[in-house]
């Protein structure tokens, strides 16, 4: 399995995470990751909203689940979800969606994460909080 290290440039890792085909074809992009830490945007179209016009809660969630994602594999051996819990707290606003992921606890082989993702008036959309193991 590849790891990333700790030190690994962001384009070392926008690299690495460009083959998640789901999330980049959604339009998910990293703009900071570090051990435990990072920030993701999705930029969104008419592809990310539902029928009544407000972004989807798939879009919103692969965003977190994104950020999770590189949070929790920069500097650790390879780490997956195996919970995950969202709360949805408003409908967003703009046309860009941010998701910031903040390890809580990163064991050796547990962690728990929170990350909140917010919108262009920096509402607080969701937050997500999940468990991972290594």
């Amino acid at each position: 399995m590849v790891e990333l290290a700790a030190d690994a440039t962001i384009e070392e890792i926008r690299e690495f995470f460009a083959l998640d085909r789901f999330a980049t074809n959604a339009l998910c992009r990293i703009q900071e990751a570090s051990r435990g830490h990072a920030v993701c945007t999705m930029q969104l179209t008419d592809d990310h909203r539902n029928a009544m016009g407000n972004v989807m809660g798939g879009a919103v969630f692969t965003l977190a689940d994104f950020a999770l994602a590189v949070a929790c594999n920069v500097g650790e051996k390879p780490t997956v979800s195996i919970e995950s819990d969202i709360k949805f707290l408003t409908l967003a606003k703009g046309d860009v969606l941010t998701a910031t992921a903040v390890a809580d606890r990163s064991g050796r082989h547990i962690g728990v994460y929170t990350i909140t993702v917010t919108d262009e008036e920096n509402n607080i959309v969701a937050i997500m909080t999940a468990t991972t193991y290594r």
